[in-house]
């Protein structure tokens, strides 16, 4: 039996109905930008396998990493020790997040990191002697994650709708004008604003301006509320800038960090934070610890890999290679505007296809998948959004290849 028919006998696949999905691509191995199936065909990853791969699969700097760290400690529990890699690791990062942040907070993926956040955010002002500050402002169509905080802040939609009765409630906006609206209105209950800057991923790929993301700092500081920068997917050069805050050159409070924190290697999460809200939580009185945490926080394995990483962008070309991608991307995805709208940002280009249902559950989406994956190109559009987020290290070549195919495909 095939490994895919081995795997259709006993797994559960997320974000699949698995009566009508398609049997699963056994992939065997990969290098580069590529991966390998079982049958022999090579496929050109171009959604970074789930956007976490950033220097491409296999790279020889990472799999050394990885491999020193496994033969020097695997994992330790995190209350109470610590190691090397955790520390450099986060020595690291406070050396190059935007300015202010001063304190790391490991967990284990994108949507921990966020409910990390959202819990800062409401026992800090707890701390504080504010404990009616609990409500949350976050932006239309955003998508945070799904554990049940993440699920909350995020946009009513097919991914959230079945857990309700589970969810507290926000306050989304679309503007500037109807987020001050509700500062204003809100007398001092809201605990923090949540944005995704410069980039709305699973929301449908939508770009925002850099003035957008400062005027959300301006009115946070004028409110006197949290920031949280939800940066799981912008983070490490995906907008062409290491943190998508730069674009607007602000610090927010509390950033949210995973998928290419270990360039796609292992599960980690990051919540960073200032000062003022770390000390918020230092005291003699332990109720106002933060009681949170997970077995595998701050495995070291994922830590190392992480670092060398960071080791990757200091010693290389890696940004200059995403402003490369990112004019490639313009001049490639122009031409497809009369299908659409283009949005091109970094590493990322979307191309927003006209629709009579526009959404998620959009059936040209499976559709153009299978299209794009029987030329070799393997994409997940979101609905009638098709996207292209390679890895950095795709060369102009094979950049040039995939537009083909999405342009031969969609025209």
């Amino acid at each position: 039996m095939n490994l895919a028919d081995r795997d259709r006998a006993v797994l559960w696949h997320p974000y699949t109905q698995m009566l009508t999905a398609p049997l699963p691509i056994p992939i065997v191995r990969a290098e580069g930008v590529w991966l390998y199936t079982e049958d022999g065909r090579r496929i050109l990853d171009g959604i970074s396998s789930w956007w976490v791969n950033i220097h491409g699969h296999s790279h020889p700097k990472l799999n050394a990493a990885l491999a020193a760290q496994a033969r020097e400690l695997e994992h330790v529990v995190f209350a109470g020790c610590t190691h090397r890699p955790a520390v450099e690791l986060a020595e690291r990062l406070l050396e190059i997040l935007p300015q202010g942040l001063a304190r790391v907070f490991y967990s284990d993926n994108g949507s921990t990191a966020v409910e990390v956040a959202l819990k800062l955010a409401i026992q800090y002002w707890r701390n504080l002697g504010e404990p009616n500050r609990r409500a949350f402002i976050t932006l239309n169509n955003a998508y945070h994650g799904d554990t049940v905080g993440a699920m909350s802040a995020s946009e009513d939609s097919v991914f959230t709708r079945a857990f309700s009765t589970l969810m507290f409630r926000v306050d989304r906006v679309r503007t500037l004008l109807d987020m001050e609206e509700r500062l204003n209105n809100a007398a001092g209950s809201v605990a923090a604003v949540l944005i995704e800057p410069m980039l709305q991923g699973a929301g449908g790929m939508i770009v925002w301006p850099a003035e957008f993301v400062a005027g959300v700092r301006r009115l946070c500081d004028r409110y006197n509320t949290l920031l949280i920068a939800d940066e799981v997917l912008t983070g490490f050069g995906r907008t062409g800038r290491m943190f998508a805050c730069e674009h607007a050159a602000i610090t927010p409070d509390i950033i949210c960090l995973s998928k290419a924190l270990t360039a796609g290697y292992l599960p980690l999460g990051v919540t960073a934070t200032t000062s003022a809200v770390y000390d918020a939580f230092s005291s003699d009185d332990r109720a106002k610890t933060f009681f949170h945490g997970h077995s595998y926080t701050a495995n070291p394995l994922a830590c190392a890999v992480g670092v060398a990483s960071l080791d990757l962008f200091r010693g290389g070309n890696v940004l200059a290679n995403v402003a490369r991608l990112e004019q490639q991307l313009r001049d490639g995805f122009e031409p497809l505007r009369a299908l659409g709208d283009v949005r091109v940002i970094g590493g990322v280009a979307a191309l927003e296809l006209v629709s009579d249902k526009p959404g998620y559950l959009d059936q040209i989406g499976p559709r153009l998948a299978a299209a794009f994956l029987e030329r070799g190109l393997l994409l997940r559009p979101l609905g009638n959004v098709v996207y292209f987020m390679p890895p950095y290290c795709i060369t102009e070549s094979e950049a040039a290849w995939a537009i083909e195919q999405i342009a031969a495909v969609l025209c």
